[in-house]
């Protein structure tokens, strides 16, 4: 892969992202440095269209062969320029398109939702037998919930796209929930941030004790399920 040139005035961002006494704002800097992110961040959208193409087809062979299909919904997401720079400064790593490519390893996300827990490792299995996915990370918060009762599994795979004058290799993050995880998580975030409206210990206690409602919804489906299919 070739090494990405930096985007030009980096400093003056980082001075005005900083000490914010700057009327530069992130949206007229990306206006202004336009042309080399807006290309990066084509290739994340292929790399995405690649992710989640593999997960319709998947879908698609899983309901010839076994008359069901596991993938209820699919969500893509392009995370926004103010954010990476954001995480970029948090860091202190430097504002390049090459710290993005190395470091930020969400800029392009898809989520697939399934109806039950089993679905998710058999769509992870199938996902990274495939030869043209390499795993680069895997966080099970499925199996090692986070503090807060948040589920989900994460994989950030590699996955060539196809340009054309050469192929290359963009990471992707792919986030399998199941409904209930995907319930809690979306109502969690918008209970957990709202503005100026910091949760207290009982709430977050509150929150916690939902996670684990879902969870055991999740695991009595499941029975019931299998219990029918057998």
């Amino acid at each position: 892969m070739t090494e990405a040139s930096p985007i030009n005035s980096l400093t003056t961002l980082e001075q005005a992202m900083k000490t914010r006494k700057s009327d530069l704002t992130v949206q007229q800097w990306f206006h202004e440095q336009a042309k080399p992110y807006q290309e990066l961040m084509a290739y994340y959208r292929c790399a995405m269209m690649e992710v989640e193409t593999k997960f319709r087809v998947l879908n698609e062979a899983f309901s010839l062969q076994y008359d069901s299909n596991p993938i209820e919904t699919i969500k893509t997401r392009l995370k926004k320029p103010e954010n990476i720079i954001d995480k970029l400064l948090r860091y202190n790593l430097p504002v390049t398109l090459e710290s993005i490519e190395n470091y930020i390893n969400d800029v392009a996300g898809v989520r697939v939702i399934c109806a039950f827990p089993s679905e998710i490792d058999m769509l992870a299995e199938a996902l990274l037998r495939q030869d043209d996915v390499k795993l680069v990370q895997k966080k099970d918060y499925i199996r090692n919930p986070k503090e807060s009762g948040y589920r989900s599994l994460h994989l950030i795979v590699a996955v060539p796209i196809f340009l054309h004058d050469k192929k290359r290799m963009m990471k992707v993050e792919v986030q399998f929930r199941t409904l209930a995880m995907d319930w809690w998580a979306s109502l969690e975030h918008k209970i957990r941030y709202k503005k100026d409206h910091p949760l207290t210990e009982q709430q977050n206690d509150s929150l916690l004790a939902c996670s684990e409602i879902a969870a055991e919804l999740d695991r009595r489906m499941e029975e019931l399920n299998e219990g029918i299919s057998h």
